[in-house]
Parts: C-alpha cells; sequence; structure tokens
C-alpha cells in the first residue's frame, strides 16, 4: 500500500506522494493507473515528493541552491515526464508546508527543485507566488488546427520552462464551442509536444491597469483540464506581447477552475514571470499499487 493525498490548484487537480528517500519506483504504467479517473484515484498528473539529494536531477540542483532540499518530481497523467508545473508547484510548496517538510515564514522563500531548475516559492494573499524563472519567445509559432474552428489559426510560441503553444480567438463564442476532447494538430509539429492555450481579451483588456483575460488549455499527454499553470503566465506573456509597448506587467487570467495572477518583472538574467494562485490539499488515503 502507498499513501498519498489529493491537491489541486484552481481544479488542476494532483496524486501527491511522498518519498523522501527516493525508495519508491513508479513506473509510467503505474503513474498513468493512478491519475486515471475511472479506476484510480484520478489527477491531472502526479507529484512526487523527494529529497535533492537522493534524484539523480538532484545534484545540478543542490549546485544552484543547496538550500533546496526538495524536488518536485513531476510527471503527466498519462506517465510521462514533464519539465514543470506552475499550479503543481503552488501544491506541492502547500503540502510541504502543511505536513511539516518545510515551512514558509513571511517575507521568506522556499526553494524548490524541478527540471528546469530551482524556483523560489513565497506566500501571496490568496495562496502561493511562484518565480517561473526567466521566459522567452520560442520562435516555434505553428498553425494550429482544432475542433470547433473552421481553418487553422496562428499560434505562438512560449518556453516558460516548458513549451506552450498561445492562439488567440475572436469571441467569447469561439472560445466555448472549442472541442479540446482531441488534441489540436500543430503544422508543424513540434518534436516535444506543447501545451496549447487558446485565449480571448476581457473586455476591457485593462481595468485599472491589470489585464484580463479568459482561457482554455490542452495539457500534451493530459488533454483539456481546468486550469494549467505555465499556460496561464504563457497566455499572459503573449497577449502583452501582442498589446504591445504601453500593455501591463500584471495579468489576471480566467480559466475553468478559478482565476490566477501573473506578473513580470525585472530580474539580473532578465525578465521573469510569477505565478500566483490558491493550492488545496483534498483527502488523503492509501492505495495498492498494480
Amino acid at each position: 500500500m502507498v499513501a498519498f493525498t489529493k491537491g489541486h490548484g484552481t481544479g488542476n487537480d494532483f496524486v501527491i506522494i511522498a518519498d523522501p528517500d527516493g525508495a519508491l519506483e513508479l513506473s509510467t504504467e503505474q503513474i498513468a493507473a493512478l491519475c486515471d479517473r475511472n479506476f484510480g484515484i484520478g489527477g491531472d498528473g502526479l507529484l512526487r515528493v523527494v529529497r535533492s539529494t537522493v534524484i539523480a536531477e538532484g545534484e545540478g540542483i543542490l549546485a544552484e541552491e543547496p538550500e533546496a532540499e526538495w524536488f518536485m518530481d513531476y510527471r503527466n497523467a498519462d506517465g510521462s515526464i514533464a519539465e514543470m508545473c506552475g499550479n503543481g508547484i503552488r501544491v506541492f510548496a502547500h503540502y510541504l508546508v502543511r505536513s511539516g517538510l518545510a515551512t514558509i515564514e513571511p517575507g521568506s522563500t522556499l526553494p524548490i527543485g524541478t527540471r528546469t531548475g530551482v524556483r523560489d516559492v513565497t506566500r501571496s494573499e490568496n495562496g502561493y507566488q511562484v518565480d517561473l524563472g526567466r521566459w522567452r519567445l520560442s520562435g516555434d509559432d505553428p498553425l494550429t488546427s482544432v475542433s470547433g474552428l473552421a481553418v487553422p489559426r496562428p499560434g505562438l510560441g512560449i518556453d516558460v520552462g516548458n513549451p506552450h503553444v498561445v492562439v488567440a480567438l475572436a469571441s467569447e463564442q469561439e472560445l466555448a464551442g472549442l472541442d479540446l476532447h482531441r488534441p489540436p494538430v500543430l503544422d508543424p509539429v513540434l518534436p516535444e509536444g506543447a501545451n496549447i492555450e487558446f485565449v480571448v481579451p476581457g473586455e476591457p483588456l485593462v481595468r485599472d491597469g491589470v489585464g484580463r483575460v479568459r482561457m482554455r488549455v490542452h495539457e500534451r499527454g493530459v488533454g483539456e483540464t481546468l486550469s494549467c499553470g505555465t499556460g496561464v503566465a504563457a497566455t499572459a506573456l503573449a497577449v502583452r506581447h501582442w498589446a504591445g509597448e504601453g500593455a501591463p506587467d500584471h495579468w489576471r487570467v480566467e480559466v475553468p477552475g478559478g482565476t490566477l495572477g501573473v506578473r513580470m518583472f525585472p530580474a539580473e538574467d532578465g525578465e521573469h514571470v510569477g505565478l500566483s494562485g490558491p493550492a488545496q490539499l483534498v483527502y488523503s488515503g492509501e492505495i495498492a499499487l498494480a
């Protein structure tokens, strides 16, 4: 039997398994079974809580930040390895705090290791904020075909530690009419795949100095989810890019599961993007591994 906790951030839900000493080897098939909504616990992904000292990727993490005791071993619902998860890392931090494995004092930062490097988490008014690090335009701007749209639409490739393609839509009706049960098709195909976000601007786009947009997302290895933290960040970055000079650095992004905050700010190595929002733990239990 394996102990687990179920958690979510704006409806983006995860199976959390504590494995501090790295003793548990989970296969792709086992992870997919745990995340299965009909025959398992159900989740958009799995978060394995492991010390950086006992995972292969941890050596580089500790060289970057010796205080990064914990590593977020994140897997998609199909068991595939993912680089990063913006909602997941807030839930991961909340689990560490609630279980007594770490603390985040007011004004302090909790460094967490990920496959994209160390990510710093702090407390925020509505939960937690994570510095997702430096972002970049990937240069991958494929045409995107999706059920519900008559013709392919151009996408903007953005990398926030994992790959995204953001597609602008003309109206709320187009957004509501998308069928994301089937994966959108990119042309050209991206070798590593991508999370694909579909966005419409708010009316007005900017209110009280804050940009406002709505989005839906299809995540690689998962399908449509109620929220995608890195996708929210990518969406805000894309809309700011399209809006041009004078666009704000603070954004509120509505997803089916709630609302998340995004801000862009300067750092020594270039502009970073931060994501803020809630994190909740729902229940705990035990399950037998297949």
